[in-house]
């Protein structure tokens, strides 16, 4: 059992990492899990909670909370009409079973093999945030039943690998596909919470040595509870900032940033 000091400085952490990914996810609307999985693994090793099993919670965790942040996404679009509940429909059997699937893989993964996978990721979205362009297309047609087949379990395995919500990679998708952007980031909302809630019962399963106090199964509760708070609180001033603020400026300030943490987390995983 930790001490009253070691929780107190846990929960001031979490309060902190909530903050900023509330932020930066109302500021640029990208997943709060892009920046949650590695300030969970930097918050738990510097405070001494190292195992070979620890971005397996820090993975885990981030997905627990996406299934709230996402929920509450995708209803506040749907108001506004923006949602393509017949796409997510179609998409969600096949999302869940990559979902799954990348439960039962990450569960036998090593941390240091989770941070290259994760490094190497963060890298490649990183960089389509700086050089990707509005106009860019593969398909002026939205995509195809052959595309869902092969795309959608892809796209619920990796987020899973990567702890996030689909957001990252099922809003380019959809935009190449000649989809706008207000829908594609309302439909990507949706994608979250198909991801997140298959994977989050799963990781709820899974058990991991030496994790930190209270997790069960790989999902550290007090980190869900405390992050879905402060997040809750924090991301509408990321919105408001988002209006007064210049957009590609902050894109590709915010990918550089990303890109910092990649190589740092590559630097520890294989050095």
């Amino acid at each position: 059992m930790p001490d009253i000091a070691s929780l107190g400085l846990l929960f001031g952490f979490l309060v902190l990492v909530g903050g900023v990914a509330g932020i930066i996810s109302g500021l640029l609307g990208v997943g709060g899990g892009i920046v949650l999985v590695p300030a969970f693994f930097y918050m738990f090793s510097a405070l001494g909670y190292q195992s070979a099993g620890l971005m397996q919670v820090c993975v885990a965790t981030s997905l627990a909370t996406i299934i709230v942040t996402s929920a509450r996404s995708v209803m506040a679009h749907h108001k506004k009409g923006a949602v393509d509940w017949v796409m997510l429909k179609q998409w969600a059997l096949p999302i869940a079973i990559g979902a799954v699937a990348g439960v039962v893989v990450v569960s036998h993964l090593h941390t240091h093999t989770l941070q290259i996978i994760f490094g190497t990721m963060l890298l490649l979205i990183a960089a389509y945030m700086i050089v990707g362009k509005a106009s860019w297309r593969i398909s002026d047609n939205p995509p195809s039943a052959l595309f869902r087949a092969w795309f959608a379990p892809l796209m619920g395995f990796m987020s899973v690998l990567l702890g996030i919500g689909g957001g990252s990679i099922g809003t380019p998708m959809q935009t190449l596909h000649n989809i706008p952007i207000h829908r594609a980031v309302a439909t990507s909302s949706g994608f979250g919470v198909l991801i997140a809630i298959p994977s989050t019962v799963g990781f709820l399963l899974t058990h991991v040595e030496n994790a930190p106090p209270y997790t069960l199964g790989a999902v550290n509760i007090p980190a869900f509870l405390v992050v879905i708070a402060v997040s809750v609180i924090t991301a509408p001033w990321g919105a408001a900032l988002a209006h007064r603020l210049p957009a590609r400026q902050l894109k590709i300030a915010f990918a550089v940033f990303l890109m910092l943490i990649a190589l740092n987390m590559l630097r520890k995983a294989l050095f």
